[in-house]
């Protein structure tokens, strides 16, 4: 359960969410676009907005900007966290910290367009019955073929597995209502894949497509090998299709192996016990082995999840934020209750 009591304001509220890591060199041409852009929604919709940015423990000048951005404008609010805890934990620090009527998050390296919000609160505005417009890539140009072949797999794989439904090429670049956010931190999980929980959390969403963006500055903190593990978490998280895989592989096994042995009496009895079948008897082996020790790791993967989520650690750990607007926020989890004021 999530209570939020803010404080009555005149205007609707916009909380623009940013998370960061080690993007010293992007955060100041990201303020600029959206600072504009923050202007044609104040003219065109009357509408204020905040900028919440999430310091993932980055290692380069990224705090001591979000310092400077927060002196000059007092729109500008910050969280920074102890150490790196993963863009998931800083979306949910930001969610949570966020007090506006509606909550855009969108990455700091522009390839989120900012250009877009004006278009994305128009659609909400008009359609009361959507809590959500969302975003997704129409193409993957500029992006390395290998790296969009297994992305375009993992979508496939997901959406067949699972009973969520997540779109090909969407992007965390989505804009909520506040119904849709208390949704979202109503959901407590330690181990986080947004594009699931935006998912299975309901809700009417409009789709926007867009081409491909590159980075206005920086590098990219995602490789190959992190994509993976994060696609792994995905299909653990929201899906129990691999235990029944392993389940029934290993029943396969088991019958494979009644009937090897039958077969192997058998030709005993008749023919005598040659040692020829060496060679087939190790492939028989190596390959029941195999499935086994495949089926440990699946098992492996959810029972480590299991043990993350009953230690009850915090999602993440603040070292250090800025002074946010007098709002106080509730939230009851796992029977532990939690009093927030900023």
């Amino acid at each position: 359960m999530v209570t939020i009591n803010p404080q009555p304001t005149s205007h609707s509220l916009l909380s623009i969410v940013v998370p960061c890591y080690n993007e010293e060199e992007s955060i100041p041409l990201f303020y600029q676009v959206a600072n504009d852009v923050a202007a044609k929604l104040e003219k065109q919709f009357s509408l204020e907005t905040e900028f919440i940015f999430v310091n993932d423990g980055s290692k380069d000048k990224t705090l001591r900007t979000l310092r400077d951005l927060h002196e000059s404008d007092n729109r500008v609010h910050y969280v920074s966290f102890s150490r790196n805890f993963g863009k998931e934990s800083a979306l949910y620090a930001g969610l949570q910290n966020a007090q506006g009527d509606y909550v855009a998050t969108l990455d700091a390296d522009l390839q989120d367009p900012p250009s877009l919000l004006p278009e994305m609160i128009a659609f909400l505005q008009a359609n009361s019955d959507y809590d959500c417009v969302a975003t997704r890539r129409q193409t993957r140009a500029g992006e390395p073929p290998i790296r969009s072949f297994f992305s375009r797999m993992f979508y496939r794989v997901i959406n067949k597995i699972s009973d969520t439904e997540i779109v090909d090429g969407a992007r965390d670049y989505r804009l909520m209502s506040r119904k849709f956010v208390d949704a979202v931190l109503s959901l407590t999980e330690f181990n986080r894949f947004s594009k699931g929980i935006f998912s299975w959390v309901g809700f009417k969403t409009h789709w926007i497509s867009y081409e491909n963006i590159q980075r206005a500055a920086g590098k990219t903190k995602w490789n190959f090998w992190s994509l993976f593990k994060y696609s792994i978490d995905g299909i653990v998280g929201f899906s129990t299709a691999p235990l029944v895989f392993a389940s029934i592989s290993g029943l396969l096994c088991c019958l494979g192996a009644f009937f090897g042995i039958i077969f192997v009496a058998v030709r005993a009895i008749l023919f005598g016990d040659p040692v020829a079948g060496w060679p087939s008897l190790i492939c028989i082996i190596l390959l029941i082995g195999g499935l086994q020790l495949f089926a440990l790791g699946i098992l492996g993967e959810y029972l480590a999840k299991m043990y993350l989520e009953t230690k009850n650690r915090p999602i993440y750990i603040i070292q250090e934020k800025s002074n946010f607007p007098k709002v106080q926020i509730q939230i009851t989890v796992r029977h532990r209750f939690i009093s927030i004021e900023s």
